[in-house]
């Protein structure tokens, strides 16, 4: 779960701004059950966080930082691409760096990973981890002016693997700790750099209006639970989807070769080099993905989903994914958010939720999401412009957040929780009315009206 995150000089995000889920004491009787325990606290982290703001706030640049910093916290960099990162271009940011930091829960401890960098090199990194007052440096990273990197890594190391790494420091652009995950088997990984990086690979899913949720068909195929709570949920979501049909074919290598283009294939045997588990999955199309599995010798499967209807006599007939609704396809996406029993501990950071779906259906998705999983330690943050959430039966206060440009372009983050509000008023009339900010405000536009009358 994340307890915090700042970030500064990135996209529209000029000085430090930062979104904070430790929950506010001064609401403590408010939705008790949206709370976990912090490890080591005697304070609580939220279980969701509802963004809201204007086009063009800044909303989904705090997903893109997010996405920014999965990255370079996993991958490998080409040293011909420097660091890739967008720094503020409206103005002085305070500092050239661009900084981002995160404060999160993994296997029930809490970690800080904060890193620097310019558009070259990665300038400063630190992994720390909190128990209580006490912060625990696992590693710290520094890149001088004249591109030396210095690695400390005062922690125990039993196969002594990850201090060799450590005095070669990697390349400029890359993060000691992508450094690592690419770099080192899981037997020679510290507790806690694994519980980092498994965090980050398996825990922490980002979800853009565009991007479809990564290996949904081998889910579908290889998790009978899984599927019948997808197929359930669709129904119960009025889709007229009664069922998926999920099938996966073994491919000789020939056949995979014939099936797809070269490039495809080439990135296929990529992924598959790369996984430390020997599996990849490469999704094409709307309704199919490549499934490799690498033992002593690569196997190669072909996967593809097709949704199920009845017609008026009760007959079954299948369709394409791509035949559906974008809603449909969108809320099959949004699924595995919503599946808690095999996804503890799971964080789900969803862009613009409300793409392609009824208000009362993003109302009832979060609902769902906030009762099926009372208590538990997993996570939901979205940006939307959907203001029937903005209701204090559904959320508490200080789970509402906006976003919002000041007079020089630059994104501020505030909470709801900043404003003196009673327990009975009406969020969502009063922030369309403004009270809020976080809205769009149109300029006069009579002066268009007119022009577009005379030139008639």
């Amino acid at each position: 779960m994340i307890l915090s995150f700042s970030v500064s000089n990135f996209r529209s995000f000029c000085n430090e701004e930062s979104l904070n889920l430790i929950s506010s004491g001064r609401l403590a009787t408010s939705h008790p059950d949206h709370e976990v325990p912090i490890p080591g606290s005697t304070q609580k982290v939220l279980r969701t966080a509802v963004l809201y703001g204007a086009n063009g706030s800044g909303k989904s640049n705090l997903f893109k930082a997010l996405r920014y910093v999965k990255e370079i916290a996993l991958e490998a960099r080409p040293k011909t691409r420097g660091t890739s990162r967008e720094s503020f271009r409206l103005g002085t940011s305070g500092e050239d760096l661009s900084s981002f930091d995160l404060q999160f829960i993994a296997q029930s401890k809490l970690y800080r990973f904060g890193i620097k960098v310019d558009d070259n090199s990665v300038r400063e990194e630190w992994l720390i981890r909190i128990e209580g007052s006490k912060e625990l440096t696992l590693y710290e990273r520094v890149t001088d002016d004249s591109g030396v990197v210095e690695v400390n890594v005062p922690i125990t190391d039993p196969r002594g693997k990850l201090k060799a790494l450590a005095t070669v420091g990697g390349p400029l652009n890359q993060s000691f700790l992508a450094t690592v995950h690419v770099t080192l088997e899981d037997p020679d990984l510290p507790d806690d750099l694994r519980n980092v990086l498994e965090w980050f690979e398996s825990g922490l899913h980002l979800i853009s209006p565009e991007s479809s949720y990564a290996a949904l068909g081998n889910r579908l195929a290889t998790d009978e639970d899984f599927r019948r709570f997808a197929e359930e949920f669709l129904k119960a979501s009025s889709t007229g989807v009664d069922r998926l049909s999920v099938i996966k074919r073994k491919l000789t290598e020939e056949e995979l070769r014939s099936f797809i283009p070269e490039s495809l294939y080439k990135r296929v045997l990529k992924d598959i080099a790369e996984d430390k588990d020997g599996i990849a999955v490469v999704r094409y199309g709307d309704d199919a993905e490549l499934l490799i599995e690498q033992s002593e010798t690569a196997q190669f499967f072909h996967i593809s989903i097709k949704s199920v209807h009845a017609n008026g006599d009760g007959k079954e007939v299948a369709f394409k994914l791509s035949d559906e609704s974008d809603g449909t396809q969108r809320l099959l996406n949004l699924v595995p958010s919503l599946y808690y029993p095999r996804d503890s501990g799971a964080v789900y950071v969803i862009d613009e939720i409300d793409r392609s779906l009824h208000p009362i259906m993003v109302f009832d998705f979060l609902k769902f999401s906030l009762e099926s999983c009372k208590g538990k330690p997993r996570q939901i943050i979205v940006t939307t412009h959907e203001s029937n959430l903005l209701n204090q039966e559904l959320l508490r206060r200080d789970e509402i957040w906006f976003a919002e440009k000041d007079s020089s372009s630059a994104t501020r983050l505030y909470s709801l929780s900043d404003f003196k509000v009673r327990n009975d008023l009406e969020i969502r009339k009063h922030y369309l009315q403004g009270r809020f900010g976080a809205i769009p405000f149109l300029g006069n536009l009579n002066h268009l009206l007119e022009e577009e009358r005379c030139s008639k």
